[in-house]
């Protein structure tokens, strides 16, 4: 027999990058009672991580709970970039509705087409809140226009279409169910939200005869406990101490103990002795658990299906760091411990991959996208380790005989002005535009559909061409067959001939030949870039020659002349700028780029071969 339990609701808050989740989810905390008066809580309480403070992203799915009238919600933050797909997806198995956050400015972008794609395939219902109205900019009906548009571009049935829409300022804490163009929202907090949340997300059902079902969706790690399984108990109970069925994604049944029990209270993981249906909760004892697994009744084990992912797109070499400055800066420099590292990082990635090469010092890693992989890097360079990482790739595939590669869907938003360079720039990338939209305030958006292969490298030379000012956004939208050769970099490296220290001398004089990458006093190595050339082609430069004084010349002749500032790229622009033939060294303190092959002669010889 079907049951619903009213006293608990299950949500998860999804939208583009930067349209303001994290903030509402603050707002909803706030004002339900989670925090005391006067508590120094930080802004964006659930991006706990470094990297997502930095980078000003949700990078983990994360789940919070509040009470509101006697129910539980239990809040599921998800990230909005799509190279973390992975977390929105399994999210998703967590829950029974969808809050999709749209910015009233922006509008639906193409990871708003993303996450609401997932959730119309889950067949969840929808709530439209739409943020930031109080932008000065806010253009809401043509927004709230656009979201129709985009459910019936995705075949929403009739049902899913008949969305009730919040009109919120999630920055303010402010929601109400109307808007008047000019006017401030009528409502003083978030409750015409939080009603209209318990009234339209179905509670959980269950079935009062069925025996305990609970899907491991996530993982974490507990000092004390050892590996946490953050689980939804979908039919029965689980109780702390009790004998459960452990169903392996192998096939296998094992029997294990609930060591500890956790449930969810607002920021805090509480102990709990029993736990019922609808619940999420966090069950330890099981060491060895994995994503997708099932914990089932002992004497009536039936497993659920296992989480479907989106299969990678973009791939990366990782490999240890084989520059003669290796193992000055980190502790973590073999390929055991690389590898033991990157298996580490698949228990709670199910959206990566990780292939053997055929060098054993060295594994391809596969992720959704440029982003993804090089936050994984950068976690790691931050735990000690020192890297050799290649140029990213895209991941093909076969279908039908023929190689086909994954092609994205890219939104840009620039001024007026620009939009005839940026058509330029996309041409030689094999983009063919889809909409062009100018909005009557300067401003244009476009649409285009380009090979994955054309973006990499693309953004650094976007916000060049664009002053800084244009705004774009990318999502994986199909296979095609392979478009052929791009050429996405028009300009060769200044690679260092010889080790050494550099001298100003010396940088003086190849500042001429284009812009460096390293200041005076600083160690080089043969093979090493340590600049970007004007021209096309590879150039090789002796950056540590000095000037050599005699009784004719002073010392301090030269002082007024002045060395051009340099500039130091960080991880993700020396992702885009390496070619083929060439490697990102990754350490604890630098990120430098090299030939993949150091020495001159063995490079020309290369060269000369690949000719023939």
């Amino acid at each position: 027999m079907l049951v619903a339990r009213d006293d608990i609701r299950n949500v998860a808050i999804v939208a583009h990058v930067d349209h303001g989740k994290t903030t509402l989810v603050d707002a909803m905390l706030w004002q339900s009672g989670a925090f005391r008066v006067g508590q120094d809580v930080a802004t964006r309480v659930l991006d706990s991580m470094d990297l997502e403070r930095e980078k000003g992203i949700t990078i983990l799915a994360k789940n919070t709970s509040l009470r509101y009238r006697d129910v539980k919600l239990n809040i599921i933050d998800t990230p909005g970039h799509a190279d973390f797909g992975g977390e929105v997806e399994r999210g998703l198995t967590m829950v029974d509705g969808v809050l999709l956050l749209v910015d009233a400015s922006e509008g639906p972008l193409p990871q708003t087409r993303f996450v609401l794609r997932k959730a119309l395939e889950a067949k969840l219902p929808v709530i439209l809140v739409v943020n930031k109205v109080d932008r000065p900019d806010a253009r809401v009906a043509e927004v709230v226009d656009e979201v129709y548009e985009l459910f019936l571009d995705l075949e929403a049935d009739e049902q899913q279409i008949e969305f009730p829409i919040v009109y919120c300022n999630a920055k303010a804490g402010v929601a109400s169910l109307r808007y008047e163009p000019g006017r401030p929202l009528d409502g003083t907090d978030l409750a015409p939200l939080l009603d209209l949340l318990l009234e339209r997300i179905p509670a959980p059902t269950y079935d009062t005869e069925h025996p305990l079902q609970a899907l491991v969706t996530n993982l974490d790690a507990s000092p004390y406990v050892g590996r946490l399984a953050i689980c939804r108990v979908r039919q029965g109970s689980i109780r702390k101490g009790q004998q459960i069925a452990w169903c392996r994604a192998d096939g296998s049944i094992k029997r294990v103990q609930v060591a500890e029990l956790y449930v969810t209270d607002a920021l805090d993981r509480v102990e709990a002795a029993e736990a019922g249906p609808g619940e999420i909760i966090a069950v330890a004892g099981i060491a060895e658990v994995t994503i997708g697994e099932t914990l089932a009744d002992p004497g009536d084990p039936r497993p659920l299906p296992v989480i479907a992912v989106d299969e990678p797109a973009m791939s990366i070499t990782v490999g240890v760091n084989t520059s003669p400055l290796a193992g000055k800066d980190g502790d973590k420099i073999t390929a055991r411990q690389i590898k033991a590292r990157l298996d580490q990082e698949l228990v709670g990635n199910v959206s990566l991959r990780v292939r053997e090469t055929e060098r054993t010092d060295t594994y391809e890693v596969q992720g959704r996208g440029e982003l993804q992989l090089a936050v994984l890097v950068e976690m790691m360079r931050r735990e000690g380790f020192e890297l050799t990482v290649g140029q990213p790739h895209v991941v093909e595939r076969e279908i039908d005989g023929k190689r086909h590669e994954p092609v994205e869907r890219l939104s840009i938003d620039v001024p007026e002005e620009h939009v005839g360079t940026i058509t330029q720039l996309l041409a030689v990338r094999k983009g063919r535009m889809e909409h062009m939209t100018n909005h009557g305030t300067g401003w244009v958006r476009m649409e285009y559909l380009v090979p994955a292969r054309g973006l990499i490298g693309f953004r650094t030379e976007f916000l060049t061409e664009t002053r800084g000012t244009g705004i774009m956004h990318h999502v994986f939208d199909r296979w095609e067959p392979w478009a052929g050769e791009l050429l996405t970099r028009t300009s060769g490296a200044l690679v260092a001939d010889r080790s050494g220290q550099t001298v100003s001398f010396s940088l003086m004089t190849l500042q001429e030949r284009g812009s460096l990458f390293v200041g005076p006093g600083e160690q080089v190595y043969e093979g090493m870039i340590i600049g970007e050339n004007a021209r096309s082609e590879d150039l090789d430069v002796n950056p540590t020659k000095e000037k050599h004084l005699t009784n004719m010349r002073s010392s301090t002749a030269d002082v007024l002349v002045r060395l051009d500032t340099h500039h130091r790229p960080t991880l993700d622009e020396a992702f885009e700028f390496v070619r083929d033939d060439e490697a990102v060294e990754v350490t604890p303190v630098s990120v430098r780029m090299r030939k993949a092959v150091l020495p001159k002669v063995q490079r020309l010889k290369a060269v000369r071969q690949a000719r023939k």
